[in-house]
């Protein structure tokens, strides 16, 4: 067994449309297909319920499959029903962000604020392993929450003088 890497990301969306609008905006993403049309929906009971862990009266409203330009795809979800967190932030338990490696940041950054979404600082450094001199970060929000990075590591890592392994680079 040999994994390859990441194939897509799930993403619940208050509104898959205007989430599909941000992504395309933002990232250049395309719509690939919809695995669950929002006129064949909403999709529920027990067996949507088990196959997905969700709580007892959960629906799937709507279902898409994005693809990036490069890297993988994004799969949004928007559900009704019983319960719903606001989106988790660095802190909480579990997933927690989706870094997205970018060849200019300040660009990936306006385009981003651009669709709606909310830069949390200027980009700034990476830190230490993973410093080199034009390798930079900046963490945001899209319009419903979410946190994503944008991330671009040109040149070597500080990390590479010291072992042979390396990071995976899109």
């Amino acid at each position: 067994m040999t994994v390859r890497g990441i194939d897509h990301i799930g993403v619940t969306v208050p509104d898959l449309d205007a989430a599909t609008e941000f992504f395309t905006r933002a990232f250049g993403a395309e719509v690939l297909y919809d695995t669950l049309p929002r006129e064949r929906g909403p999709k529920g009971g027990w067996a949507t319920e088990r196959r997905l862990g969700v709580p007892q009266g959960t629906e799937e409203v709507a279902v898409r499959m994005l693809r990036l330009p490069n890297g993988p795809g994004i799969e949004l979800f928007e559900f009704s029903g019983p319960r719903q967190a606001d989106p988790a932030v660095p802190c909480d338990l579990g997933w927690q962000h989706v870094a997205l490696y970018v060849d200019d940041v300040d660009e990936a950054l306006r385009r981003v604020t651009g669709a709606g979404g909310t830069a949390l600082s200027e980009p700034v450094p990476l830190p230490g392993p993973e410093a080199g001199e034009h390798n930079r970060f900046v963490y945001c929000r899209t319009p419903w929450g979410a946190t994503v990075e944008l991330v671009s590591y040109p040149d070597p890592q500080a990390y590479e003088k010291e072992t042979d392994l390396r990071r995976w680079r899109p």
